[in-house]
């Protein structure tokens, strides 16, 4: 088994992908503390029925055997977007994990599969809290932001979780901890403008991240609380990623050259439904990942370009 864990973990190091494996006996473990702290009033109602409530903590059927949990952290970068309208010519980021989310989750299982298979071994994808598993095994470590930071990455990269029925012969499971920088800093929690990041308490106050608010369906208005000129990302936001020290050498990375003219903003704007987007308009927009946040886009965008006068 031992040898089978080196070829992974060799293969995903050659692409610059980190991983951890731990046994299947810290499942339920994990299952108890997402809905202990719920249960404690540590987390709002409506996020965790929104965000928490779809994890999957049961065996899945067809891995009736899954005596493990492997968890690989992939680098990734910002994207730029650009839009225009009345002249105005505005860039706006998605941020780490928005765009090829389940491209990749996909592809990690296609690789982590065809090493396994040869050995007759298994595996599945997982819907599980990434971020704890991601910690508690060793692979990252929590930021006082909340994020999962993983060295040499930063809090730029995707996590993924398989199961499988690879034996886990050293389990390097822990508590979770806060990175030892952080305990003088609070740079992410000056910078948060919502005051999601509590200096009272480790867990965010998720509920008033503007990522749970700018991820809504676009019938749900921003609440009045929130000031339009918070807004940072035409969907999640980077304010605390941006000011943290961890992050430093991964700011400039961006890519994308994605760009929606003058017409194609407008549809975008007014609220254009699926089946009325132009082609090449709808194959932009499934390239950034965003065909399922069409109609959250005329409340998102609109903001940006009422701050320009746009």
């Amino acid at each position: 088994m031992n040898r089978i864990i080196k070829s992974i973990w060799t293969h995903l190091e050659d692409h610059g992908y980190k991983g951890q494996i731990v046994s299947i006996h810290h499942l339920q473990e994990i299952q108890r503390d997402v809905e202990g702290r719920y249960r404690q009033g540590l987390l709002d109602n409506g996020f965790y029925r929104e965000r928490l409530s779809f994890f999957k903590f049961k065996i899945p059927k067809d891995l009736p055997a899954t005596s493990s949990i492997i968890i690989v952290a992939v680098p990734r970068p910002q994207v730029r977007v650009i839009f225009n309208l009345n002249n105005v010519k505005l860039a706006l980021i998605l941020p780490p994990t928005y765009v090829g989310y389940k491209t990749l989750s996909q592809y990690i299982l296609k690789v982590l599969s065809s090493i396994l298979v040869l050995e007759g071994l298994s595996a599945g994808l997982a819907s599980l809290p990434l971020k704890i598993l991601s910690v508690q095994s060793g692979l990252g470590e929590y930021g006082r932001n909340n994020i999962c930071y993983v060295p040499g990455m930063g809090s730029f990269l995707q996590l993924v979780a398989v199961y499988t029925n690879l034996p886990c012969e050293e389990d390097n499971w822990r508590p979770p901890h806060m990175m030892e920088r952080c305990q003088e800093c609070q740079a992410c929690l000056k910078k948060c403008p919502t005051k999601a990041i509590d200096p009272d308490r480790f867990l965010l106050h998720a509920e008033r991240c503007l990522v749970f608010h700018n991820e809504k369906p676009g019938g749900i208005p921003f609440p009045a609380w929130i000031d339009p000129k918070w807004h940072d990302c035409l969907v999640g936001c980077m304010h605390c990623q941006r000011v943290c020290p961890e992050n430093k050498k991964n700011m400039k990375w961006i890519e994308g050259d994605e760009e929606f003219n003058e017409k194609e903003t407008k549809l975008l704007i007014n609220g254009i439904s699926v089946d009325r987007l132009p082609p090449k308009t709808r194959t932009k927009l499934e390239r950034l990942d965003l065909i399922d946040s069409l109609d959250a886009l005329p409340r998102n965008l609109g903001v940006f370009f009422e701050r320009l006068g746009g």
